[in-house]
């Protein structure tokens, strides 16, 4: 006698993949100042001349651009802070224009200062 044996096979249905939301765009400081970082970059590497032809290449005005490259005279502590910022769908707490106050503050401990002062606010 010959052994038969059925197999059955079933398959469930694909599990589906959840759409992910938005989680809110980066904010604009923090593009910012990468934007600052990547034109330093350039300019070091040979790239671009100067800041005023990154103004041009940008469309932006020369002072406009002065402002994005202030970003970079912030402390490093704050810069990184900056960078970290959570995505928001809602109104970006840190502005550029916040920041040029701090911004014209040459001493580091002074910005941090300045800067935790306004993070409590």
């Amino acid at each position: 006698m010959k052994a038969s044996s059925t197999y059955q096979v079933s398959f469930a249905p694909p599990t589906p993949v959840p759409k992910l939301e938005p989680q809110g765009r980066i904010p604009r400081v923090a593009r910012l100042l990468a934007l600052a970082h990547r034109i330093d970059a350039l300019i070091a590497a040979g790239e671009i001349a100067d800041w005023a032809e990154a103004a041009r290449l940008c469309s932006l005005t020369r002072a406009r651009m002065s402002q994005v490259a202030g970003l970079l005279l912030l402390a490093p502590a704050i810069q990184e802070a900056i960078l970290e910022l959570r995505p928001t769908m809602a109104r970006d707490t840190v502005t550029e224009r916040s920041l040029r106050r701090i911004v014209a503050e040459p001493v580091w401990e002074r910005q941090l200062a300045m800067w935790h002062r306004t993070e409590d606010a």
